[in-house]
């Protein structure tokens, strides 16, 4: 990831000619809102929708810009990269401008639906939180640096760096970032009525009626990296919101005047279904009438806007695997209802179906049976989307396959492998090439929306330069595409190979039959010591959270298990809290929600 600020110096771009007319060098206009007042400590919050838009983010954060230079730099951010659909970045940029980056899987679109966001900033940790619970935790000595006030900010652009924010398209444009209202609260330890602790007190909400130009400035800056200006013109007060607006020079504030476009059609494996991508979210009506959809010599029986409200999946029969194939789209309008798609005809992309099992070697060539590691796209059959890098040659314990433990990717959120509905075994290599100590590298890995990998320190699981394997059996994939997710909690989260197995293509059909009820089992054992296993079924899908209590009720630890096709599962809990530290022996209540159905039972802790 790359720091928006890091490397440049801030420049303005605001050119004064003749004339009394302002000058802006680029070719694309962003906005920022920001507090004329800055603030040490707090409880800062927002709620807020941001844009889906591959190669642009929205953000809300706090900044120093006392201008001393970087030695002197703080800053607290939460940023939603428009590149993922499930995922949200935080950081904390301290002197010397070091990064501290957080990957946060979270088990909704950031994109589709306005949630609320937030984070404490305290001397002694800073807090993030998603609609009010706690979801990530930073303390330590570089804490101890975040010593200046700070001005609460919230913008919108463009960065210049594609292996952090993914590939820019104009035609995209415009983007658009929607926020409900900022709240600020004061940290009052010890005297407060709200936030952890109770140690935070209420001081001012902004509902963004109109622009309060007592509180906020709209920015007229710039700096290198950053692919934008911004401008006072796409900070738009309307509707009860604040709407950030990214656009060209031409056509800026809050209005929409492009057409959208088809990206590219790809053919699933069993060429029963087409996938579209399109440059924005479509009218629902429009784009599921199939008839607005053309393959020569092709049946179209259907058309289904997605979840994404930007990927259309036609069904169709009549292909030839063989053959090549052209769509034609035609008559598809946006969200606004007011722009309607040029008539346009691209290549369907076949599927290239990849042989089990699949071993690639991340970051590195192709050797012993291991696929060359690849970026991924929509021709791709398997990549990452991020991340670097890095090749040794040198001795590596524990394994006889040391040419795949030579190479790594580092600093990467997402792997996907597209295979076909079913289940699957799948095992993660990893090795420390770096790090002779334990705590310096940690992270978590989910694998399809569960976190299956928890603070994985790899030098304290198999010490320096040895080979270390995690193992999966029964992962379920119901859209054939495998997603691997990691969110590292210090340092960078890396991965050296991934196999993938075949374990049983029918199992998403038997669930359904044979389980009948939302059940949770007692866990086991119990009493334990350590860690147990919490077992539950499910008849149908449904979105799954863990939830553990103590005796007073007060929640100790959550866990978003994501979106779980029927089936039986279980979880396995180490008795952490939501800090991450060991909890005392005592009585717990756990809970499970799915959807709007819970149950609850108890279990025994003894250390």
């Amino acid at each position: 990831m790359i720091n928006k600020r890091k490397y440049f110096l801030l420049l303005s771009v605001i050119i004064f000619i003749a004339s009394p007319e302002t000058v802006y060098l680029k070719d694309f206009k962003g906005a920022e809102y920001r507090t004329k007042e800055s603030y040490l400590y707090g409880r800062f919050e927002v709620r807020c929708k941001s844009t889906y838009r591959e190669g642009v983010l929205a953000s809300f954060f706090t900044y120093y810009d006392g201008g001393t230079g970087v030695q002197d730099w703080n800053e607290i951010d939460i940023e939603i990269l428009g590149r993922y659909g499930n995922d949200v970045q935080y950081n904390i940029i301290t002197p010397g401008q070091m990064d501290h980056v957080h990957h946060q899987f979270v088990n909704f679109n950031p994109h589709l639906d306005f949630h609320t966001y937030a984070f404490e900033w305290t001397p002694g940790y800073v807090a993030w939180f998603i609609d009010n619970e706690e979801v990530h935790r930073q303390t330590g000595e570089h804490i101890q640096t975040l010593i200046r006030e700070q001005k609460i900010m919230m913008n919108i652009w463009n960065p210049a760096y594609v292996g952090w924010i993914g590939n820019w398209n104009a035609d995209a444009l415009p983007a658009f970032a929607y926020y409900d209202w900022v709240s600020y609260y004061s940290y009052v330890p010890g005297s407060g009525d709200y936030g952890t602790d109770n140690n935070f007190t209420f001081s001012w909400t902004d509902n963004f009626d109109s622009w309060d130009q007592s509180r906020w400035d709209k920015a007229t800056h710039t700096w290198n990296g950053n692919n934008c200006d911004f401008i006072h013109e796409n900070a738009v007060l309307q509707n009860g919101m604040l709407i950030l607006c990214l656009t060209d020079s031409t056509n800026t504030g809050y209005t929409d005047l492009q057409k959208p476009s088809l990206l590219w059609a790809r053919a699933n494996n069993d060429n029963d279904k087409i996938f579209l991508s399109f440059t924005e979210e479509l009218d629902e009506a429009s784009s599921e009438n199939a008839a607005n959809y053309i393959i020569p010599n092709v049946t179209i029986n259907g058309a289904i806007l997605l979840q994404d409200m930007k990927s259309v999946e036609l069904s169709v029969s009549g292909i030839n695997p063989s053959e090549s194939y052209n769509l034609i789209v035609m008559n598809i309008k946006d969200r606004a209802e007011a722009n309607t798609i040029l008539t346009k005809a691209v290549t369907i992309v076949k599927a290239q179906p990849l042989s089990f099992p699949v071993k690639i070697n991340v970051g590195g060539t192709a050797t012993m049976g291991f696929l060359e590691d690849q970026e991924w796209s929509y021709t791709k059959e398997y990549g990452y989307l991020d991340g670097t890098s890095t090749q040794w040659e040198l001795s590596i314990e524990g394994t006889e396959e040391d040419s795949v433990y030579w190479a790594d990717r580092y600093g990467l959120v997402t792997y996907m492998i597209r295979v076909p509905v079913g289940s699957y075994n799948v095992k993660l290599m990893f090795t420390e090439k770096v790090w002779s100590e334990s705590g310096v590298r940690v992270f978590d890995v989910y694998i399809e929306g569960s976190r299956l990998i928890d603070d994985l320190d790899i030098y304290n699981q198999a010490g320096f330069r040895t080979a270390y394997e995690s193992n999966f059996s029964n992962i379920i994939v119901d859209d054939e595409v495998l997603e691997i997710h990691f969110c590292a909690e210090e340092d960078n989260a890396l991965i050296d190979g991934i196999v993938i197995e075949q374990s049983n293509t029918g199992l998403l059909n038997e669930p359904a039959e044979r389980i009948k009820s939302f059940t949770l089992e007692q866990n086991f054992p119990n009493p334990f010591n350590g860690s147990t296993i919490i077992r539950y079924s499910l008849p149908s899908e449904g979105n799954v959270k863990l939830k553990i209590y103590d005796l007073l009720g007060s929640l100790v630890f959550s866990d978003n298990l994501g979106l779980k096709p029927p089936g039986e599962y279980e979880y396995k809990w180490n008795a952490y809290n939501n800090y991450k530290n060991p909890l005392s022996s005592g009585v717990y209540f756990y809970s499970l929600e799915e959807n709007n159905r819970s149950k609850v039972k108890k279990l025994i802790l003894l250390n």
